[in-house]
């Protein structure tokens, strides 16, 4: 494996290490907060993003290349309201769906292989912004409507695994 891909997904790992864990603190914190239903579709968004890991470590190791795990940093305890914590995914969403096409941009230019695996998150980068994008919409026309909060936290309870529903 090109050192400089290796270098750039395990980059990759790191980033999607650090997302399982923001979002892992996250769900705790919602749970704290009584949002049963947020701090459950939060879980499931940390497990989906292991998953990603898992399939970079796989993708490395499989080429022949060194995994370097990296330590994740230590994550905050408290998001603010349903509407900032969710602000804050959006957000994440953002500058994980950057790094991926820049990492894709890069790799298209040196291993077509890389790129196409590339290619594939950055297709799931499109609904994961999408759903966080219509959370954040959602939460924003509840406005402090305890009620409209929590009827979207049951809803967002529902989720059963891989993509994210959002109403819809």
């Amino acid at each position: 494996m090109n050192s400089e891909i290796q270098k750039l997904l395990n980059n990759l790992i790191s980033v999607e290490n650090l997302s399982s864990s923001l979002y892992l603190a996250m769900s705790a914190y919602m749970a704290t907060k009584n949002y049963t239903g947020m701090s459950h579709w939060l879980r499931l968004q940390a497990e989906e993003e292991r998953t990603h890991m898992l399939k970079l470590i796989d993708y490395v190791t499989d080429r022949g290349g060194t995994v370097e795990i990296l330590n994740v940093p230590t994550q905050q305890a408290t998001f603010g309201t349903p509407l900032e914590t969710f602000s804050k995914v959006l957000e994440h969403e953002k500058y994980v769906t950057k790094t991926y096409r820049d990492s894709y941009d890069y790799a298209n230019q040196i291993d077509q292989q890389t790129a196409i695996l590339l290619q594939d998150f950055l297709r799931e980068q499109v609904d994961e912004e999408a759903q966080a994008q219509k959370i954040v919409d959602r939460l924003t026309l509840a406005q402090n409507n305890a009620s409209a909060i929590l009827l979207l936290d049951q809803e967002l309870g529902n989720r059963t695994g891989g993509t994210a529903p959002a109403g819809g």
